[in-house]
């Protein structure tokens, strides 16, 4: 149900097996429990992510990843997050509709990074290395390590390519999208290069 991805100092990071888009639990010393995408609601996961640490947050990066969010809301007494320009847009209650400066703790913050859909946002944690949840905004290009991989469906190909840019200058040691493939997609260390690297390949395209 749970597959334990990386243990850091401050954090464990799992994978919601079977989840597409890929849901991610955070359990946080500081935030407590943070659920990335909404699964289909189930009491026994609930009970295994209260296991690993005690449910608060679910954050949304896009609307592709709400399912049941009233559900979990009512369960788990949670509150449920999404960028401020998406949260209009998503089926079920947003608590807190975040901007960009908006922090969850001294350490998780969050990066507006539009162009799949409007308010598409990532959760940046800034210690133990780095740690980025890109939802839809990233994918495993064919090395396996997240990259830019433009669709037709997109909101804004222009507004994704320059949200991509400031990437470039984030620090980041793990990686994280809405596609998580067993032994072929690639999360760290070392995603932050790989990223980077990505990019420049892109822009110079």
């Amino acid at each position: 149900m749970l597959d334990k991805l990386v243990v850091l100092r401050e954090r464990t990071i799992y994978h919601v097996a079977g989840t597409r888009p890929a849901a991610y639990y955070i359990a946080d010393r500081e935030a407590g429990g943070v659920l990335v995408n909404a699964p289909p609601f189930d009491p026994a996961l609930l009970a295994a992510l209260n296991g690993c640490a005690a449910l608060q947050y679910l954050f949304l990066p896009s609307r592709r990843g709400a399912r049941d969010l009233d559900r979990w809301r009512a369960a788990a007494g949670l509150e449920t997050i999404a960028f401020e320009v998406e949260a209009p847009r998503i089926a079920g209650t947003i608590d807190l509709a975040v901007g960009g400066r908006r922090k969850l703790t001294r350490t998780i913050d969050f990066l507006p990074m539009s162009g799949v859909t409007e308010g598409s946002c990532t959760l940046r944690i800034k210690n133990d290395g780095g740690v980025i949840f890109f939802g839809p905004i990233l994918e495993p290009g064919p090395d396996g390590w997240p990259a830019l991989v433009p669709h037709p469906d997109d909101c804004s190909t222009e507004n994704r390519l320059i949200g991509a840019l400031g990437l470039q200058d984030q620090r980041f040691e793990y990686a994280f999208t809405d596609v998580f493939e067993p032994g072929r997609t690639r999360f760290g260390p070392g995603a932050g290069a790989a990223v980077r690297e990505g990019l420049r390949n892109v822009m110079g395209d």
